[in-house]
């Protein structure tokens, strides 16, 4: 009989970040020396893996635990576990070798179904003392969100038989998709753990301000997608809808920051120290993530960041790399799930700056039209290294220990 405990889940977790890190610097190489293998298809296998192996395991492993609070995973989950990895190793052997083509795509509807079979789950055996705090709804609604951005998914299908991959209901569908995982899926959930930490910490929100936050929060974030309009020039409504979305989101964030300002001590005091500064780092880049959205709904920068794809890499691994990977590094640790030595995280977060800081550079460069320094793509790759690096010493150290 197969056994796995969440630290296994999350070991796992941790191993797919590391493999999605080492594709990272094999695209990084591409434009240092030859590389002997096809961009775009190692592209679709590191987006996948890191997407799906680090992001979506971590969070639906943390989800389990807050709610079920077992060492020993279910036999249901466990199978919807052991299919959800079926699914990314065949993703992993086959988006490298083809692209998107009959294997690839069978194990990623795979996925999609393991998904479904997951949100079901919690949503169908999540105990009722649960269900009436914040936390969970949250969570739920992130789960929602989760198989709502699957529609994007799905489209394509059709949309490339009948359309083709230059239509721009082609691109729509793609930015469907990662809109509703980054900003809404990620990002809920992630909040949705931050109000179980309030809980366990005893930090009342307050019923009528929660109500409120919940509401301000879900409007931004479905209304906030026209903002992946602006590109093909829509009809004013989606410009003042895309608009309102981004209001609406500062006014939540700007309750819950104040929230957590007024609670600083008391957060200070019931984490340890290590876990309470990967937080607040992660808090600050939430912020830069917020206001980065906020600049897109002004149809220039909106322009700009599509015609600029570096400054589209730069958001997209702020988000990922930074933001939702530090506060799954945090609550990781302060679950006790995995170990997040110190000098692999900051050696972690050393990476992400400098190559953060390069990316963006690079984005500015070619908007100002600046000179541009030689060994530019030699230093990035020597810099991305630190990340796999890092997160190759997290999973050896929880590997090792017992």
């Amino acid at each position: 009989m197969l056994r796995l405990d969440l630290k296994a889940h999350h070991k796992i977790a941790i191993a797919y970040f590391f493999l999605a890190a080492l594709l990272g610097i094999l695209l990084r190489l591409f434009y240092v020396t030859p590389v002997s293998a096809n961009y775009k298809y190692i592209l679709h296998a590191h987006s996948h893996i890191a997407l799906l192996g680090w992001v979506y395991l971590a969070l639906t492993g943390i989800i389990y635990r807050l709610f079920f609070h077992k060492t020993k995973l279910s036999k249901k989950y466990l199978y919807i576990f052991l299919a959800t990895n079926i699914s990314l190793l065949g993703m992993l052997f086959s988006f490298p070798f083809q692209g998107y083509a009959v294997i690839s795509i069978i194990f990623s509807t795979l996925f999609l179904f393991c998904s479904y079979f997951f949100a079901g789950f919690i949503l169908r055996n999540t105990p009722e003392e649960y269900r009436k705090t914040q936390s969970f709804k949250l969570i739920k609604a992130a789960l929602w969100y989760m198989v709502f951005s699957s529609i994007g998914p799905w489209a394509l299908g059709g949309i490339m038989s009948t359309l083709g991959n230059t239509s721009i209901w082609y691109k729509l569908s793609v930015y469907f998709y990662l809109h509703f995982q980054y900003n809404a899926w990620f990002l809920v959930a992630l909040l949705g753990i931050l109000f179980y930490l309030f809980q366990k910490l005893n930090l009342d929100f307050g019923a009528k301000e929660f109500k409120r936050f919940f509401l301000l929060l879900n409007s931004g974030v479905l209304l906030s997608f026209f903002l992946s309009t602006y590109w093909t020039n829509p009809p004013v409504v989606l410009y003042l809808l895309g608009a309102l979305g981004v209001i609406l989101l500062l006014m939540a964030f700007y309750q819950l920051f104040a929230f957590i300002m007024q609670n600083k001590s008391l957060l200070k005091s019931g984490l340890s120290s290590f876990n309470y500064r990967i937080l607040m780092i992660s808090g600050i880049l939430l912020v830069g993530k917020i206001l980065m959205q906020s600049l897109s709904s002004l149809p220039y920068f909106a322009d700009l960041a599509f015609n600029n794809l570096d400054f589209v890499i730069g958001y997209l691994h702020w988000v990922f790399l930074g933001f939702v990977s530090l506060a799954l590094f945090a609550f990781l640790n302060w679950l006790d799930l995995i170990r997040i030595p110190k000098k692999a995280f900051y050696l972690y977060l050393s990476g992400f700056i400098i190559s953060e800081t390069l990316i963006f550079y690079k984005g500015l460069v070619l908007w100002l039209e600046l000179p541009f320094f030689g060994n530019y793509f030699l230093l990035l790759v020597l810099a991305s290294a630190l990340i796999p690096i890092a997160v190759g010493w997290i999973l050896g150290v929880n590997l090792l220990k017992r």
